[in-house]
């Protein structure tokens, strides 16, 4: 079936008759599953051998559909970003892939995920000519019976995922800027699905941004119109727009255009930098405006004012109550970045942050002058805190405790650069992981944490124990070995983390040692098995440095785990798409806690400390 499709426009409309999804940005895609499975693209496009893993999925849990098949699903096919956006380029990268190999590893690796919004078919039953809300109402309920995600959750294993229908369109769309989503979706409750059509009964409302800008060029054969702005003393070419004219809007600027020229060829009239517009796009795609659309005339402007800077300023919506003061104070010199590229940074690295964030005493290290100043550590949560920072109380301190965005973007306007975590969250009794801190004496001697990583990794495989790795964000890397809520004590952790350290230095005393006193340690890494105690702290996952490198403390692959891994490649300026490329390493952490028996490796320590 061809897909219903919605109508866009500027305002969503209000109303008890109207519900609200969030919009996705992907492949709309269709699931049919009868005898085979199918899922087709909005063009008809078979979509399975792309995305080898929904089938994998499926086919795993072919007992748990069984009951309700033949059933069809209506879709959006995603790279799932954050709960409420997609990662359009990575879908894109995808569609393009051909290599089966590559497929595999990828869908491995970084897998997509299907967001359900619309239920066509259940026990052969088609569901077309009944209600929106009917359809919704059997949707939630099958989810339910399927033990399938209420909610979208990057995190989930899941990769069949439920898009809510919201009632109240003020506080989602806060949510949707907020994460930086597409839009959202407006729904008739009594709309019918009808085929193939573009209906006034689903309207899509999209989150835009806004550039001011200059016209450069008119291109004759197609009616598109250069954008430009200024990047110092040169023209750096931004993109290019032909909707959201009114036909005496698009006429005026022809002729503007044409009375002006500087030089005209076969393909195009050119003109000087004169005549400022303002522009909304949805993002920035392979260093182009995404989906521009001519908003007004900027009569008031020169194009003096339409720079490169504010061009990167404009380039995400903030949320109204994230007042971002001071944006262009500088953080770091080298690389240079500015406030405001350190909140766009905790922003678009929120999905895979927050989740150790969630639920722990949380310390920070501000630094109100950038790297250029003295920096102080916080605990206790100050009286100007705004309402929505959640806090707990332990041993006389109350602590900020992170959970949402509002928080950590506050933190971030607040230049909380570094966020220390402890092992164990509000509700646990005990440690929720194992951590082995690697610390070399200094970043020359960075090759003796990837011996050690490499001889730990040895004993954890043979240990049969899943463990991840990240580096520290300044000279040492951090191995992690995920444990069962309030299963384990410190005791009992302590037994594991003496045991891998005399290990390592009983293998190589010339290298590794478990000395305090730095004076003794010489050249040597410190293997710190003393710090993984209650109350102690290990800095997040993800979180920046403050170091003159703009430091990150980043998830890797054991792969990359070589003698050519260099620390300083891991900053804050290259982490963010560094994620959207590959992933994140740490995507299976929390599914890895019920997993991983490590309850045989305790006994035999028991055993023989007794």
């Amino acid at each position: 079936m061809k897909p219903m499709l919605p109508t866009l426009a500027f305002e969503a409309p209000r109303g008890e008759k109207w519900r609200y999804e969030v919009k996705y940005d992907g492949f709309r895609a269709q699931l049919s599953w009868d005898h085979e499975i199918e899922m087709t693209s909005r063009n008809g496009k078979e979509l399975l051998p792309l995305f080898p893993e929904i089938s994998d999925f499926l086919h795993a849990n072919k007992e748990r559909f069984a009951p309700y098949l033949p059933l069809t699903f209506d879709a959006e096919l995603v790279s799932l970003e954050n709960p409420y956006k997609a990662n359009f380029g990575a879908i894109q990268i995808r569609g393009r892939m051909r290599s089966q190999e590559r497929i595999r590893a990828e869908s491995t690796r970084n897998p997509c995920r299907l967001m359900v919004f619309d239920l066509l078919k259940i026990k052969g039953k088609s569901l077309t000519s009944e209600s929106y809300q009917n359809r919704r109402n059997q949707l939630n309920n099958l989810f339910t019976q399927l033990e399938l995600p209420p909610s979208p959750n990057p995190q989930h294993p899941e990769l069949l995922q439920l898009v809510g229908s919201e009632t109240n369109l003020d506080s989602l769309w806060e949510i949707v800027v907020m994460y930086d989503g597409e839009g959202i979706i407006a729904k008739q409750v009594n709309s019918k699905w009808e085929e193939g059509k573009r209906t006034q009964t689903w309207v899509k409302t999209k989150n835009w941004k806004y550039v001011s800008c200059f016209v450069t060029a008119y291109e004759k054969a197609n009616g598109y119109f250069y954008l430009s702005v200024y990047k110092g003393q040169e023209l750096h070419q931004i993109g290019l727009v032909v909707f959201g004219f009114k036909p005496e809007e698009k006429n005026s600027l022809q002729q503007i255009i044409k009375q002006n020229k500087s030089r005209e060829d076969h393909q195009f009239i050119y003109v000087e930098p004169a005549i400022c517009l303002e522009v909304k796009y949805l993002e920035i795609y392979e260093n182009q405006l995404r989906e521009p659309h001519f908003h007004q005339f900027r009569f008031d402007l020169t194009p003096a004012a339409c720079t490169y800077e504010k061009f990167i300023l404009q380039q995400k919506n903030l949320p109204k109550n994230s007042e971002i003061t001071h944006p262009d104070k500088p953080l770091w010199e080298d690389p240079p970045i500015q406030k405001i590229d350190y909140i766009h940074y905790l922003r678009e690295i929120s999905p895979y942050m927050l989740p150790f964030l969630k639920d722990r005493h949380l310390t920070v290290i501000r630094f109100p002058h950038g790297m250029f100043g003295e920096a102080f550590y916080q605990k206790n949560v100050p009286d100007y805190a705004p309402k929505f920072v959640q806090t707990s109380h332990w041993e006389g301190i109350e602590y900020i405790v992170c959970n949402n965005m509002q928080t950590l973007l506050w933190l971030g306007n607040q230049i909380a650069v570094e966020f220390h975590i402890p092992f164990q969250t509000i509700h646990s009794k005990g440690p929720e992981e194992i951590v082995f801190d690697l610390d070399p004496p200094s970043r020359e001697y960075f090759h003796l944490a990837i011996k050690a990583a490499m001889d730990i990794k040895e004993v954890l495989d043979e240990l049969k124990l899943i463990s991840f790795l990240k580096t520290s964000g300044n000279k040492g890397l951090q191995i992690y070995v995920p444990l069962p809520s309030n299963k384990y004590s410190y005791d009992d952790t302590r037994l594991f983390t003496t045991f891998i350290a005399n290990y390592l230095v009983s293998k190589d005393p010339d290298s590794f040692t478990i000395e305090r006193l730095k004076k003794n340690r010489g050249n040597r890494l410190y293997v710190d098995y003393i710090q993984h105690a209650e109350g102690k702290t290990i800095v997040s996952p993800y979180s920046a440095r403050g170091q003159s490198h703009a430091g990150v403390a980043t998830p890797l692959f054991w792969e990359e785990v070589t003698e050519d891994l260099k620390i300083e490649d891991f900053h804050l300026g290259a982490i963010s798409e560094r994620v959207k490329k590959l992933g994140c390493p740490f995507r299976t952490y929390f599914a890895a806690k019920a997993e991983q028996d490590f309850e045989p490796v305790l006994d035999i320590l028991k055993k023989k400390k007794s």
